[in-house]
């Protein structure tokens, strides 16, 4: 009598079923990296546009008036809107900065908010 070597029908489907929950379990953390690198990138990237806005104010010679203001740049691969907001304060001599960064993403014609920075600017 011969022995037959090999697998089952059962064994090789049980086999099959393992390798796709681990393939699911896989693909599904590659995805989270992923989104997690965007996202730090594009709040990266932001942070920085944020932050030379208020540096610009900051160096400029007279205390900026009340307003609000917009612009499109590039910076990286992407297209980003700053918007820069002047308020006063309760001192004369100052003025509250909030930055808002968006950043377009594909056709949309508005931009998502990504990063907000504020600060205070004085006489000097």
């Amino acid at each position: 009598m011969k022995v037959q070597k090999g697998f089952t029908l059962i064994e090789v489907l049980v086999a099959l079923l393992v390798f796709g929950l681990i393939a699911t379990a896989a693909a599904q953390v590659g995805s989270q990296y992923i989104s997690s690198y965007e996202r730090i990138r594009d709040k990266t990237l932001a942070g920085w546009l944020a932050d030379n806005r208020i540096n610009e104010i900051r160096l400029e010679e007279t205390l900026p008036g009340i307003s609000e203001s917009s612009r499109d740049t590039d910076y990286g691969p992407f297209r980003w809107k700053v918007t820069t907001t002047v308020t006063a304060t309760a001192e004369p001599t100052m003025r509250r900065i909030e930055v808002t960064v968006g950043k377009y993403r594909g056709d949309q014609s508005r931009p998502v908010p990504v990063h907000t920075l504020s600060a205070f600017v004085g006489e000097n």
